[in-house]
């Protein structure tokens, strides 16, 4: 029998309990929390639907506090210290999360409110009844028809979608986080960062309180970095980060002619027609290629960093796929990829009315025409600044611009007048360089606990309020989006493809082992 030395013994008897004690390594985290959402497939999407089950439309005050307490217990049920905290609209879900000895803390923003609903719109289903079908809906088709959600120990097909309001845009990650948080500790790895969350209830309808809400709460809001998890990832599925969000102000333009419709064949030919005049004037702001011509509109754009640029031509091309997919051959666009086009200010019309058509056409000169205009902005821009350039383009081309209806005396004074309101709601672009070292770390972490690539945007195409949470709390922000692109967000049969929400679960597992720098 071979004698060890007393010292040798002990250290032997020390390295083999750190060996029993110490977490998986992190290049199993993948593996394992993967093997987790197999496991427990059932209860989690037991639990999402459930949460689905509530109507969350902002406007339903009811509802919507059904849907805090709900996310409350949701929290709690994970050890996340929870409150609901009122504001002078919908409440907020916040909860926070301290590790011992963290040096660091991550801070994740979701909304759990959503657009309006008519349920007739939607294709055999209930928004506010989670419906599951075994792939996406066919345009103009019910097919395929929903199936019972399996029973448990029954997986899910990662092509199949639930389909619900709220599904994708924004409840998603709820229980994205949540259920990543619950394969953490189940596989024995140990948060290594302090958390905390808020999920709002009113971003779909502007999100009218959240800067009160951050101003009077901004001391117990202090983090290293907020996570926005929101939007669609990337076209090819694959994990997302993005690093900015274009922001939006919007206009309301009318033009006159006679104060009353009049024959067209009386007076065609001679009473001035607001169509032709609106069609003409929207035609000056744009070329045929879609460049916006109005004086000065990307003279405040700043410019993406070398860094972003590089990371622009490092994301995979899925425009032609796009163009199949909405019907179209060509982008009006002359910029060099869909992902360039999205990084400068757009001038968009989203509707004309005037008149009658179809059916109910009728041989008249309309005494009016309306056109509802979005301006997309990207940073550097400011909302009141670039609506004041459109509304000197307007006068540029000869017209008297008002904010009201016009009297009879300046209809006789002014031969061409323009009435331009614009929306109350609107906010900053917002972007955070992607080469900070909190970034890279993101990045990193991201990378090293998946199997594909991570897809960086410089910039997200839609509009989130994450300028508020610059202007107040002073923090780089990173966008999280787990939803599939062709979700159908803010409109009927929303959904959410397993697949995505699956990986979602994933992405929020590799941001919550965050590291060190």
């Amino acid at each position: 029998m071979i004698k060890l030395n007393p010292l040798l013994s002990i250290l032997l008897i020390v390295l083999a309990h750190s060996l029993i004690a110490a977490p998986s390594p992190p290049k199993d985290l993948l593996s394992k929390i993967r093997d987790f959402r197999k496991a427990h497939e059932y209860k989690i999407i037991k639990e999402f639907t459930e949460l689905l089950s509530i109507p969350n439309v902002s406007s339903d005050r009811e509802n919507i506090r059904k849907n805090a307490v709900f996310i409350k217990k949701m929290m709690e049920k994970r050890g996340i210290k929870t409150q609901i905290m009122e504001t002078a609209g919908n409440p907020i879900v916040f909860g926070k999360l301290d590790v011992p000895r963290a040096t660091r803390t991550l801070m994740f923003y979701v909304h759990y409110d959503g657009q309006p609903v008519d349920p007739s719109e939607w294709t055999d289903t209930n928004p506010f009844k989670p419906a599951l079908r075994p792939g996406k809906l066919k345009s103009g088709s019910t097919e395929p028809k929903p199936i019972p959600f399996p029973a448990q120990g029954e997986n899910l097909n990662d092509d199949w979608r639930i389909y619900a309001r709220g599904s994708s845009d924004d409840r998603a990650p709820i229980i994205g986080i949540l259920s990543a948080l619950d394969a953490l500790k189940n596989s024995g790895f140990p948060l290594k960062n302090n958390l905390k969350f808020i999920f709002e209830g009113e971003e779909e309808a502007g999100s009218t309180n959240l800067r009160p809400f951050l101003e009077k709460h901004k001391n117990i809001l202090k983090c290293d970095i907020l996570f926005m998890c929101d939007g669609p990832a990337y076209y090819s599925g694959d994990p997302t980060l993005f690093f900015g969000v274009r922001g939006i102000t919007s206009l309301e333009i009318t033009i006159y002619g006679p104060n009353t419709s009049v024959h067209s064949g009386h007076y065609g030919n001679w009473a001035p027609n607001p169509v032709i005049r609106l069609a003409h004037l929207l035609a000056s702001m744009r070329d045929t290629s879609g460049r916006v011509k109005i004086k000065g509109f990307y003279d405040t754009v700043v410019p993406l960093t070398n860094f972003e640029k590089e990371a622009l031509k490092a994301i995979p091309s899925y425009e032609n796929s796009i163009k199949e997919i909405y019907g179209f051959p060509e982008a009006e666009n002359n910029w060099g990829s869909l992902m360039e086009a999205i990084q400068f200010p757009a001038l968009n019309i989203n509707g004309i009315q005037s008149g009658w058509v179809g059916k109910q056409a009728r041989t008249i000169v309309p005494p009016e025409a309306i056109a509802a205009v979005d301006i997309r902005l990207v940073k550097g821009n400011d909302p009141d600044e670039m609506a004041e350039k459109v509304i000197n383009h307007i006068k540029a081309q000869g017209y008297h611009v008002v904010e009201k209806d016009p009297d009879q005396k300046s209809r006789m004074k002014y031969g061409l007048i323009a009435k331009v309101r614009r929306s109350e709601r609107g906010y900053k672009a917002a972007r955070t360089p992607m080469d900070l070292p909190l970034s890279k770390l993101v990045i990193k972490s991201l990378t090293a606990h998946s199997e594909k690539k991570p897809v960086l945007l410089p910039s997200l195409g839609g509009s989130l309020p994450i300028y508020m949470f610059n202007d107040i709390l002073h923090v780089p922000i990173i966008g999280v989006p787990i939803a599939n692109h062709d979700n159908n967000q803010h409109q009927p049969d929303e959904n959410i493809r397993i697949g995505h929400l699956w990986t979602g679960i994933e992405t929020f597992a590799a941001i919550l082992m965050l590291g060190e720098e």
